[in-house]
């Protein structure tokens, strides 16, 4: 921890708020969420479709409009937008803890999406502009921050749930407006390193003409297109692998320890790792590189579960203990380490496929496109489960998910090769004039 905290303090104060500020959000978002569920269908009695339209609203409000998120911070500056999200999320979980109505939760839920939707890609943006040619190193240790309110957040909701799930909401509630209060005061105005001027007429360009400058990026929308393998592979660890271990060890306390350790690896390996890591990495290869063993790396992670598959299960005692916990845990073990290697170049080379141009707008639609990836993947890996259990052959989850690291791997490579990741000109016409 002294070495994060060194490094936190090598940045700009606005930098180290941004990072400060990414873990209270986690910390806020992880101790309702995951909890919110069972409140819905315990304490309200909701039946099963209405609490997965709540919790679906959620995802799609902010899925659905990361790309507006990031144009009105390229637009209006980063800080608004952060503000806006903060003060968004404290309404919508104050809501979503003084109401029963089906409309009024929606709502709530829907807020609670949109908030994420607005400061996300402003954050991210603020972070690379202020980070400059650190970029790597900050993005790095942005993701310390940003594991270690993962990992907090669900220990404090529990004991707070444990009182009362209402409890819960007004916390994080007040967490969030303790958050706007501080940006609203502390963070700097920022804007990035594009007027949004048209250089032919000096008028400000139109958001559509801008969009269309994004879409007619190929190397941009092929980068997007690889790297959703990479959040499919990482939404395991909250999908495919607790399933494995509550298959193997019941739904009793053995199967719920077993899978909050799934967790801990996962947070408490970054928390550790991540930044000595990255500087290996950094000094040892290119962006590309690091991408392509990131993702080879990730599915390779499901190895251990597939070996597992061809050891005979025992029916109970320490052997049932340690073949339902072990591969899951070195699984989530080698997913972490994937991610560590990759993800600080995955968010440098957004910023320079964009030209460092609309760097939020650029967030907002790789977000959004990793979003669809993100649903479309998860409901392969359902059917793949699925099909698994109805052919006996439980192989073969784990057989797809490691073809899919390796195949995002192999296109990363290809586009690495092929030059797609290396940073090119800002169209002819487009503004790139300092804000």
């Amino acid at each position: 921890m002294k070495s994060v905290v060194a490094q936190t303090r090598s940045y700009e104060r606005s930098t180290q708020l941004l990072m400060v500020n990414q873990f209270t959000i986690n910390l806020g978002f992880y101790m309702l969420m995951p909890y919110l569920a069972a409140h819905l269908s315990g304490t309200l009695g909701l039946a099963g479709w209405i609490v997965g339209l709540v919790l679906g609203v959620r995802n799609f409000s902010q899925q659905g409009m990361f790309l507006v998120g990031g144009t009105l911070a390229d637009r209006f500056g980063y800080k608004p937008l952060i503000v806006a999200g903060c003060v968004l999320r404290t309404l919508g979980f104050a809501t979503l803890g003084l109401v029963d109505s089906v409309p009024a939760l929606l709502a709530a839920s829907a807020a609670t999406g949109l908030a994420g939707a607005l400061f996300n890609p402003s954050v991210r943006a603020y972070l690379a502009a202020d980070a400059g040619e650190r970029r790597v190193e900050a993005f790095a240790l942005f993701n310390v921050y940003y594991q270690g309110g993962i990992l907090l957040g669900p220990l404090v909701g529990m004991l707070l749930t444990g009182v009362d799930f209402r409890v819960t909401c007004m916390v994080s509630a007040a967490i969030f407006t303790l958050l706007s209060i501080v940006q609203i005061r502390a963070l700097p105005a920022r804007r990035g390193n594009d007027s949004g001027a048209d250089k032919g007429t000096g008028q400000r360009e139109g958001v559509l003409r801008q969009w269309r400058g994004i879409v007619r990026n190929p190397s941009f929308l092929l980068f997007a297109a690889a790297m959703t393998g990479f959040y499919v592979l990482q939404f395991q660890v909250y999908l495919a692998l607790p399933l494995e271990v509550r298959r193997l060890g019941g739904d009793g306390t053995f199967g719920t320890v077993a899978v909050a350790v799934l967790f801990a690896v996962s947070g408490l390996s970054t928390l550790l790792g991540q930044t000595r890591l990255t500087a290996w990495c950094k000094a040892r290869m290119t962006a590309g590189q690091a991408l392509t063993l990131g993702l080879v790396v990730m599915g390779l992670g499901f190895v251990p579960l597939l070996l597992a598959t061809a050891v005979p299960v025992p029916e109970g005692g320490p052997g049932l203990w340690l073949l339902a916990a072990v591969p899951p845990s070195l699984s989530a073990l080698l997913l972490a380490l994937g991610t560590m290697i990759a993800y600080p170049f995955e968010m440098d080379t957004i910023v320079r496929l964009s030209g460092d141009r609309l760097v939020a707008t650029h967030y907002g639609l790789y977000n959004t496109i990793c979003g669809i990836g993100i649903t479309l993947g998860n409901l392969l890996t359902g059917a793949s489960l699925d099909a698994a259990r109805a052919a006996g052959i439980s192989a073969i989850p784990w057989l797809v998910l490691c073809a899919l690291g390796l195949g995002c791997g192999a296109a990363l490579y290809g586009l690495n090769r092929t030059g797609h990741l290396t940073a090119r000109p800002a169209p002819t016409g487009s503004a790139t004039a300092s804000a």
